[in-house]
């Protein structure tokens, strides 16, 4: 990370530097060199205020994972996929309060629930930073649950098809399947980067993953077969109902989540309300926690975009890309989805509100699989890995750049095929 750091912020330099010389004196005042000290400062106060803003998310979700936790719930959505997930992470044993957390992250990403998708994804990397034998450095299964964040299989894009309704598009849903088929395939590329990727990028000498012995965390109750039963129920009966009903159901799903795990804490005899606040801090402290990291990433990543860095990269490949269906608007939203998450949405916000090009064209539909299939893999490594303060992280900026550019390939292949 302090390589890319480095390079983040020489590069803005370099390029502004190149662009400040060309004007006269009394110019000086207002060239990119100014632009580029305003949006340093400006993203370090942006940063702020979304970590500060993130305090509530946090304290929210850990505090319903902690009931969820003491309830056995976690365990239990564990064991449902615990095939899937003894093969992904076999150093993380079966009853680990990991599995539970990166279950729900899962989930959450699936159903495209971004905001409480976070907050889990922290708890799970706290959990797995447990089990890591050389703190500071990010294991195999942090860069795996990594590629899981940034390559997820999306079912439900909420945030892009309320934006399209909002526009007026003919059939905001139809994302969807280009959505889905992107981000299958994606996932297993990155899924792969992930686990074969660590050999060339291998942990220090003597370090090997703690025993299932030696983990920490106690195993939460089992919980019993009929509640077993109502998970896989629950699980088997989303994806349809997602896909039929996604843009009705999915204002009900967040209240509904605290209503259903608090009910079944309760039915266990949980304290949900003790449990609640307990979890709560946690939320408070890991959100102060990575302030400083949010600082760092987003205000190298908006000096980057505006020295007009980022262009230069990104202009001459537009000539080589637009006549395979990726013309300059794509690889512009492509970059800016993996840096910024705001920039990204509001510049998909402006190109689907261009007459040119609408919610309804090929290129809206393209612009919009792009921001559904792909993740803002610099802030997702800021918050995630500054929340247990690594700074090691290996290869997880290359698992996760490279699973944004299979988003990117496979959405134009899906939208040229249905809609080009």
């Amino acid at each position: 990370m302090n390589r890319v750091f480095f390079i983040l912020i020489v590069s803005s330099f370099a390029v502004a530097a190149f662009g400040q010389f060309g004007l006269s004196s009394d110019m000086a005042g207002e060239g990119p060199m100014a632009a580029l000290s305003l949006a340093a400062l400006k993203a370090a106060e942006g940063a702020v205020t979304l970590g500060l803003g993130l305090i509530g998310s946090m304290a929210l979700f850990l505090g319903i994972m902690k009931v969820a936790e003491s309830a056995g719930l976690t365990d239990a959505l564990a064991r449902l996929l615990r095939p899937l997930l003894q093969r992904l992470f076999p150093e993380v044993p079966p009853g680990h309060p990991a599995m539970g957390a990166m279950v729900m992250n899962v989930a959450a990403n699936m159903l495209g629930l971004s905001n409480a998708a976070t907050p889990f994804g922290v708890k799970a990397m706290q959990e797995l930073d447990k089990l890591n034998p050389e703190k500071g450095t990010a294991s195999d299964a942090m860069v795996l649950f990594l590629a899981l964040n940034t390559a997820n299989v999306t079912l439900l894009p909420t945030h892009v098809m309320a934006l399209r309704a909002t526009l007026g598009a003919h059939d905001p849903a139809a994302i969807l399947p280009t959505t889905l088929f992107a981000t299958f395939w994606a996932a297993g590329l990155a899924l792969l980067a992930a686990k074969f990727g660590g050999r060339w990028f291998p942990l220090p000498q003597g370090a090997k993953p703690v025993s299932q012995a030696r983990a920490e965390g106690a195993r939460p109750a089992a919980p019993s077969r009929g509640l077993l039963l109502l998970c896989l129920a629950g699980l088997l009966a989303v994806v349809p109902l997602m896909l039929l009903w996604g843009r009705i159901l999915s204002p009900w799903i967040i209240p509904a989540l605290m209503v259903l795990v608090l009910s079944i804490g309760l039915w266990r005899q949980v304290a949900v309300y003790e449990a609640f606040v307990e979890g709560a801090k946690d939320g408070l402290a890991v959100s102060l926690r990575i302030l400083p990291y949010l600082v760092a990433v987003l205000m190298a990543v908006a000096m980057f975009r505006e020295s007009g860095a980022m262009a230069l990269l990104l202009g001459p490949l537009a000539r080589v890309t637009t006549p395979l269906g990726a013309p300059p608007e794509v690889l512009t939203m492509a970059g800016l989805r993996c840096l910024s998450g705001s920039a990204s949405f509001g510049y998909l916000s402006a190109m689907l509100q261009d007459p040119a090009i609408g919610p309804d064209g090929y290129l809206g539909i393209l612009l919009s699989t792009i921001y559904a299939s792909s993740e803002t893999t610099f802030y997702v490594l800021a918050v995630y890995f500054g929340a247990i303060g690594v700074r090691r992280i290996r290869h997880a900026l290359l698992v996760g750049l490279l699973a944004d550019f299979a988003g990117l390939i496979f959405s134009i292949v899906i939208c040229s095929w249905l809609y080009r």
